[in-house]
């Protein structure tokens, strides 16, 4: 028997645990998993490294078509292969315009299989102007629904009502497809933000004040009653206190159907490193004080949190340039470092499973979007995989999104991503980037 590729020596990350095997490929699958394949094929040497599956980050901003001056398909897989990653779920904002109906969704595709070097899915809007479109966009195939609960920063892109919401939501319970709702409450974080500002106070400390973790935790609580109410799939994104995470999982114990996400930077930067790298830092849900930081470690270490994704999301440096906190665009570059916050910061400073680190970044994502085939390594899977020397320390200086306006970098991390491979293909090795080949679209299945 001839395979495609034959992935030798590595010691493979899985659910069950840590072993030492060789990994068969063909037609883009694995197709054999055993301690020594003797079948011929190419061979890829894993001798002393760690092999997980790629990356499945469920939360980007790619923002292809109309903004892809602040990023785009091309170079964020770029950035995502560099850290491991193999698939991932474009936002239906910050694109111009937003994923709202067929029209938009079928745009965005076409754009991102020409040019995304890894297979994605594509998110959909859920707004007031589109809720007569969603049975479109279910149809049309994509993997879930997006709501903000406050203001997203795009007049285009609106936040949802109460009412808006839990319809949104029976829509989407009644076609099996998740809504991913950004928990703030509009009417406290635009109250508060008001008040400072009416003061003459724009600094970093009033923008993080104007967003307290109240906020939070009443949209959590609202968007947790709505679930329960239509029996919808929730999944709560960026999640960014252990307070929030707690109502969220305490809500599934007794049966709602919720999945809890968290980001990188909420677990490694906090709110003095706002302070001191300024722009590059602000987001929304903002960065908290290390006290909610460990918080949030304790319910992540706890088992949970289930997903984290990196909430990908630059923009052109004119817009991260103003003496008015309130006024920078808020988003921050970091789809290439899930990885390494996860090893570094989890694994190695708090003794995270290698097992929950694959978990968290690759098996729950897939699990609960319905991607088929990814996300994990077993036989029958995609050859999606990254390949990790585990001991080696490393500062990140080689950045690939396009403004490489990025927070992480010059920060020291442990695990260093030297293989990435997509459907058994190279995509990523040692600073290289492999041909581009036609990305396939991921539509949720069961």
């Amino acid at each position: 028997m001839s395979l495609d590729l034959i992935v030798r020596g590595g010691t493979l990350v899985t659910p069950d645990g840590l072993r030492r095997a060789d990994l068969g490929v063909s037609g883009g699958q694995i197709v054999d998993i055993s301690p020594e394949i003797a079948a011929a094929g190419e061979t890829l040497d894993a001798s002393g490294l760690h092999i997980f599956p790629g990356v499945v980050d469920a939360h980007v901003h790619f923002n292809e078509p109309g903004r892809t001056h602040w990023e785009g398909f091309e170079t964020g897989s770029r950035a995502l292969v560099a850290g491991g990653g193999t698939s991932f779920l474009d936002m239906p904002l910050n694109s111009s315009p937003p994923v709202l109906g067929r029209a938009e969704f079928e745009a965005k595709r076409a754009l991102g299989q020409q040019k995304s070097l890894v297979d994605f899915g594509l998110w959909g809007g859920l707004t007031p102007l589109n809720l007569d479109r969603l049975e479109e966009l279910a149809e049309a195939g994509v993997v879930a629904f997006k709501a903000f609960m406050s203001h997203s920063g795009l007049e285009e892109f609106p936040a949802a009502d109460d009412l808006t919401l839990l319809e949104g939501m029976r829509v989407a319970a009644r076609h099996g497809l998740v809504v991913g709702a950004h928990a703030e409450s509009d009417g406290l974080t635009r109250g508060l933000a008001e008040q400072v500002r009416a003061g003459g106070r724009t600094g970093v400390r009033d923008y993080l004040s104007s967003r307290p973790v109240v906020a939070e935790l009443e949209a959590v609580g609202r968007a947790l009653l709505f679930a329960e109410e239509t029996g919808a799939a929730l999944h709560l994104v960026h999640l960014s206190s252990g307070r929030a995470v707690a109502l969220a999982y305490e809500a599934k114990q007794r049966g709602v159907d919720v999945s809890i996400e968290t980001c990188p930077h909420y677990l490694h930067f906090t709110d003095e490193d706002v302070e001191r790298v300024g722009a590059a830092l602000k987001c929304a849900p903002p960065l908290r004080s290390g006290a909610v930081q460990e918080e949030l470690w304790a319910e992540l270490l706890a088992g949970h949190v289930d997903t984290v994704g990196s909430d990908h999301s630059p923009a052109p440096p004119d817009l991260k340039t103003s003496d008015d906190f309130f006024a920078l665009w808020g988003g921050i570059s970091g789809v290439q470092s899930t990885l390494n916050v996860l090893l570094s910061d989890g694994h190695a400073a708090r003794g995270l499973p290698l097992e929950a680190v694959a978990a968290l970044s690759a098996l729950n994502p897939a699990r609960r979007f319905g991607l088929a085939h990814k996300g994990r390594l077993e036989v029958g899977a995609d050859a999606d995989l990254a390949l990790v020397k585990l001991d080696e320390t490393f500062t990140l200086t080689e950045l690939h999104d396009r403004w490489q306006q990025n927070p992480f970098a010059g920060e020291a991390y442990r695990g260093r991503v030297l293989h990435t491979l997509s459907r058994g293909h190279t995509v990523y090795h040692g600073g290289h980037f492999g041909p581009p080949r036609r990305a396939r679209l991921l539509r949720p299945r069961s």
